[in-house]
């Protein structure tokens, strides 16, 4: 894998980890729980960014700034489209795009201590769930690349196979082509 695409998977993966996680606090904290849409879309937004905040090394300085970051745009553009739930979806076959639908207008109220504290604790578990992560999964993945390469010296034959067989047959020929070689020449007897 070349380090540009180690930084986009931390990227994609920092996103996706926190945006899912500030949706997930911002339900534990009493609000309203978002579009799964919305999630996937702002998720999908924030890798760009995120690349950029993580850098070519990561940190933790960078993972918890990446971190923050995702989670407030995410909680922003949450409370701008006038959180849109997955409770009230539009019927009927629609060309245009209807804001109204996806729930009340803009309503952007200053959040209160329990919402604040409920996305501070997602950031701290969002940061240290991608800091130990990568090393976790590296782990994991060594630890089945192992167990393979022993499955496979298991099942390995105790020899590669039989040799290869050379016999040498006389070619045949065909009678009527022999009787017409020439056989010139002193007699055998002389």
């Amino acid at each position: 894998m070349t380090s540009r695409q180690l930084r986009l998977l931390r990227a994609a993966s920092a996103s996706a980890v926190a945006t899912t996680l500030a949706a997930v606090s911002h339900t534990i904290a009493g609000g309203p729980a978002p579009h799964p849409l919305l999630i996937a879309a702002m998720a999908s937004f924030l890798v760009p960014l995120a690349a950029v905040l993580i850098g070519v090394r990561a940190s933790r300085a960078r993972v918890a700034a990446t971190v923050l970051v995702s989670q407030t745009l995410f909680h922003v553009v949450f409370q701008v489209l006038g959180a849109p739930t997955g409770a009230a979806v539009p019927t009927g076959h629609q060309h245009h795009l209807d804001l109204s639908a996806l729930g009340a207008g803009p309503s952007v109220a200053a959040p209160d201590a329990a919402m604040l504290l409920g996305h501070l604790l997602a950031a701290a578990l969002t940061t240290a769930a991608l800091w130990h992560g990568e090393s976790m999964v590296r782990a994991v993945a060594g630890w089945v690349e192992a167990r393979l390469r022993r499955a496979i010296a298991l099942f390995r034959p105790a020899f590669e196979g039989p040799a290869l067989l050379f016999v040498s047959a006389p070619l045949p020929v065909d009678t009527a082509l022999s009787s017409s070689l020439s056989r010139r020449g002193p007699p055998a007897f002389a």
